[in-house]
């Protein structure tokens, strides 16, 4: 039987009989959004959306028309529902309060509308992420307290990925499950349920161009991982440059991905991914598929946010390799 985002949602909802309704109906104006993102991607060649715009982002980088698009494309789909108390997106250096004429909900959106998207003009996958927490605030605007929230306090997170085909992967706390957009019908079909890491790692994933930069921990985390030091076989680097897609291709085979704090560029002593937008929600999908997300020292979600645009290390994927790199950062790295 084939079942549509919109079916296992609402399957998943009736095992809660306290849920209203409202965080189903926001996992669906989310993958709407993805559907329209993924229209476009698709057709970014030819609807001469490719390259970048004249404005530069918060975080310093030039903003592609791509990102544009899609961070205006999850804000209007979701700005007027009633479902949501204040939104946060890594495009913009503040909130974006719900508009005054619309009503609030109790629900908090912080999304990264296209990560990866330097990587758009060489048609590299790509992908959106998204984070919803419940607010803190009684009612009325949401606030920065709603947003800087630990991922330990997630309701749920997931991504889209843009690539050979469009997919959605989402957890509301229950396990994993990965959707495939079929196009010839609009919707998200299932098509990995309940995903679980492999117990036995594949691949990892870093960029060892940056290898010189980093500490003596990383740097014996990485001969253990390629099997230098004869403790395991090795297992094979797979490096794309985007976060979404060297993510998903480990969830779904077993590794680690990591970019870790390093020193060639003194702007980012603490890296350059981002706690709320990327590590936090990836670390909690990690979690329920059975891996984890870790800064280096501790546990990814139960990093205390101070800033909307935190920087953090990130190593992620199978516990096991997680933890290895722990036990390496904190007997070489002190």
């Amino acid at each position: 039987m084939t079942t549509t985002t919109e079916k296992h949602i609402l399957d998943a909802q009736r095992d809660h009989p306290e849920a209203t309704g409202t965080l189903t109906q926001l996992l669906y104006d989310i993958a709407l959004a993805g559907k329209v993102i993924s229209s476009k991607t698709t057709r970014a060649g030819l609807a001469e959306i490719l390259g970048a715009t004249e404005e530069v982002n918060v975080q310093g980088e030039m903003v592609q028309k791509l990102d544009t698009l899609a961070d205006r494309t999850i804000f209007r789909l979701n700005d007027h529902t009633g479902r949501l108390a204040v939104m946060a997106s890594e495009e913009h250096a503040g909130l974006l309060d719900i508009p005054e004429h619309y009503a609030t909900g109790k629900y908090v959106l912080l999304y990264d509308p296209l990560d990866g998207s330097s990587n758009i003009d060489f048609n590299i996958p790509v992908g959106t992420i998204f984070s919803i927490y419940q607010r803190k605030s009684l009612d009325g605007p949401g606030t920065m307290e709603d947003c800087l929230q630990p991922g330990s306090e997630l309701v749920s997170a997931g991504y889209i990925i843009y690539g050979s085909s469009t997919m959605l992967v989402y957890s509301t706390g229950d396990g994993v499950h990965g959707f495939t957009l079929d196009p010839s019908v609009g919707e998200f079909l299932l098509s990995y349920p309940h995903i679980r890491i492999p117990k036995i790692p594949v691949y990892f994933s870093a960029n060892l161009g940056y290898q010189r930069y980093w500490s003596d921990g990383v740097n014996r985390l990485t001969d253990y991982l390629q099997g230098l030091d004869g403790q395991i076989k090795g297992l094979s680097l797979r490096y794309v440059g985007s976060l979404v897609a060297d993510f998903h291709r480990n969830l779904l085979a077993g590794g680690i991905f990591y970019y870790p704090a390093d020193g060639k560029d003194p702007r980012l002593p603490n890296g350059k991914l981002r706690l709320l937008y990327e590590a936090a929600p990836l670390s909690f999908l990690a979690e329920q598929a059975g891996g984890c997300g870790s800064d280096g020292r501790q546990n990814i979600l139960e990093i205390e946010p101070l800033d909307l645009h935190q920087r953090t290390p990130l190593f992620i994927g199978s516990r096991d390799l997680v933890l290895k790199a722990q036990q390496f950062i904190s007997e070489l790295d002190r």
